[in-house]
């Protein structure tokens, strides 16, 4: 029997107070009994709910009491990515509730808690249901037309719409009905900063799944009955738990308990666990927490994981992981953008290429799939330091360009996910998507587009060549290892011509290793102003040179421009025509950015006012799950939230390569 009255206790409380606020209450005692405890809770209950009862109100019979199963596993998230249909109601509970009323008639005849009782029956009773295999939570089951207690008021039309309302919707609504027993206060329980209880949590943030298989080139593709092998990418920014102990300031707006990282890792997981992907790409993955959590759990998931973390001090990194009843590892390459003596790459950010081969399902016959090359990255967030997020990409790039590139010289389709730290329209963003950037001269502030410091006296600036030769990455952001020789005989060049680079500006650096030698080396060339003419007319694209019988020779990397040859566009559009507002998917310090991105290979049509457009190839966007804006993240008290349990959005693609006959 107290058992019975502590689980109502905990119902009342939950139907007037915020959820996170009494969680931590109950957790204590929940899978275990504390007889006493309960006891003194009962008789508490007991004496205040007489003295809150009006003298001329009548006890009704009990017709059932509310039965709650809770579960670790299932948070908010759930009830936000689960349609109703999905719920099948479970025996055991009902059952179980039968024998609970047994308990309370027997109760009821007591004249001591007649009016207790009279207050339990007015408490709407709940039925646990089971979620698709999932651990048991509980749904709310309406008796009469409004829900008692000082709740809002549900109706059954508007159960039906999801079930994210029946935990989101029970708050405090005076002028629907007016509150009965007032809620307890609860003890040692800190400031709360509530969503606007007019709109439920689900409405805020619903995340529609866009189907993009109608686009001509899927349908064409269909039309020609070329089967498809798809599959899903996810890319995440978690929220390092050492990050977020480490800027609590960035984290005021949020209630501490959602800040916890075990309240944070269930709802990761199953955010995780419902998408489903195939191909995870996750930042900011703290080594200890990967290694005595995530990593084991996702091999239950059925994962095959790697992991790099950050260089120096740092405790977090990078990870990808593949289903591999899906795919096959063919090599793996990390990536350490740290450099030693090198200004340009000082810092500790890292990234993972790995190429892996689809296993296409038995009963297909002779056919074939190409690999796929996977990237996943963080870059350097610092937006006074673009020159340094530049430097990281061009060595990913070229790292791709290493695994991707196939004998022939053309590239397996590619996926590049990861936080760039970069906007959109950004001179970072235009060159992953563009293939080209002329960045000599450029502010390295302007590089993200992150922030404006164009009012500072003093700003660095981009000159050319971004990075000494000595790193072995050329302009087309490829290894210089890797550089296909020139053909003999293919372009010789006269000593004349030759002679013309003797006053370039590589040409007049003096070298370190150089022995000074008063009156012979320590001249600087001076050209005259028919020689320095000459130089200045040569065209850009003489940036190398080969002589016979050698191979190619990297002389002049002064153009100011950096290429690849990857030919990437993003997932998303970044923008929400339906709503007039670009998408986010971070939200620092409540200002809403976009800075997590999907691009993926694909194959260019034209260049209209300085911007490549493409279409899909061998490689097809089929979907996505689209993004929010940042008003309504506002409406959902920012990010982290009590559903999304990091302060970036998941991003979630499905793809389809083209299956070929061998």
């Amino acid at each position: 029997m107290t058992d019975a009255f502590f689980t109502c206790r905990k119902n009342v409380l939950l139907a007037k107070s915020p959820s996170t606020q009494i969680e931590g209450v109950f957790a204590a005692t929940r899978g275990r009994s504390v007889p006493e405890e309960q006891e003194a809770l009962l008789q508490q209950w007991l004496e205040e709910g007489v003295e809150n009862l009006p003298a001329s109100e009548s006890v009704p019979a009990v017709r059932k009491v509310s039965v709650t199963l809770t579960s670790d596993w299932l948070e908010g998230s759930e009830l936000l990515m689960t349609s109703l249909s999905d719920l099948n109601t479970s025996p055991e509970v009902t059952r179980c509730a039968e024998q609970q009323l047994s308990e309370l008639n027997a109760l009821a005849s007591s004249e001591l808690q007649d009016h207790a009782v009279a207050e339990l029956a007015r408490l709407s009773a709940e039925e646990t249901v089971t979620v698709g295999g999932s651990a048991p939570w509980a749904a709310v089951v309406p008796q009469t037309d409004h829900q008692t207690a000082g709740c809002a008021g549900i109706n059954v039309e508007v159960l039906n719409d999801d079930p994210a309302v029946l935990a989101w919707s029970l708050a405090c609504d005076a002028e629907t009905v007016p509150p009965v027993l007032p809620a307890q206060p609860v003890q040692d329980a800190g400031p709360f900063y509530p969503v606007p209880t007019e709109v439920p949590y689900h409405e805020i943030l619903w995340r529609d799944w866009e189907d993009l298989s109608v686009q001509p080139c899927v349908l064409e593709q269909v039309s020609k009955n070329t089967p498809l092998f798809e599959f899903r990418v996810m890319s995440y920014n978690i929220l390092a738990q050492d990050l977020v102990e480490q800027g609590l300031d960035l984290y005021v707006h949020c209630h501490p308990d959602i800040l916890n990282w075990n309240y944070r890792l269930p709802n990761l997981l199953q955010e995780i666990q419902h998408w489903d992907p195939d191909v995870l790409c996750l930042q900011e993955v703290q080594e200890n927490h990967y290694w005595e959590q995530l990593e084991p759990t996702f091999k239950e998931m059925g994962f095959a994981c790697f992991y790099k973390r950050r260089t120096g001090t740092k405790t977090d990194g990078c990870a990808v992981c593949y289903k591999h009843s899906r795919f096959q590892l063919i090599s793996l390459s990390p990536i350490e953008y740290f450099r030693p003596g090198l200004d340009i790459l000082n810092r500790d950010n890292v990234g993972l290429v790995l190429l892996l081969q689809p296993v296409l399902p038995e009963g297909l016959g002779l056919k074939a799939v190409s690999p796929l090359c996977v990237a996943n990255t963080h870059v350097l967030f610092n937006p006074r330091r673009g020159d340094i997020k530049l430097a990281q990409v061009a060595l990913l790039l070229a790292e791709i360009d290493k695994i991707a590139r196939t004998t022939e010289g053309r590239y397996y389709p590619v996926i590049l996910c990861g936080d760039l730290n970069s906007v959109p329209d950004s001179p970072l963003y235009k060159f992953i998507r563009n293939g080209e950037l002329s960045y000599h001269g450029m502010p390295a502030w302007k590089v993200s587009g992150q922030e404006d410091f164009s009012q500072q006296s003093y700003s660095r600036k981009l000159l050319a060549p971004l990075w000494p030769s000595s790193l072995g990455v050329t302009d087309k952001c490829q290894y210089v290892t890797l550089c296909q020789p020139k053909k003999l005989g293919r372009r010789e060049y006269s000593r004349d011509f030759l002679l013309q680079f003797r006053f370039c500006d590589a040409a007049c650096e003096r070298p370190p290793q150089l022995v000074l030698l008063e009156g012979v080396t320590d001249a600087k060339p001076v050209a005259s102003a028919r020689e320095y003419s000459a130089v200045t007319a040569l065209p850009k694209r003489h940036n190398t040179f080969s002589l016979p019988g050698k191979q190619q020779l990297f002389v002049c990397r002064c153009s100011g421009v950096i290429q690849h040859g990857l030919n990437l566009t993003s997932v998303y559009s970044h923008f929400l025509p339906q709503r007039g507002r670009p998408e986010v998917t971070t939200m620092p310090m409540g200002l809403g950015a976009t800075v997590d991105y999907i691009f993926y290979s694909a194959e260019p049509v034209e260049n209209k006012a300085g911007r490549r457009l493409y279409k899909d190839g061998a490689l097809k966007l089929l979907g996505r799950l689209s993004l929010l804006s940042e008003d309504v993240l506002l409406m959902a008290n920012g990010l982290p939230n009590h559903f999304c349990s990091s302060d970036h959005l998941c991003l979630l693609a499905s793809f389809g390569l083209e299956i070929s006959s061998l």
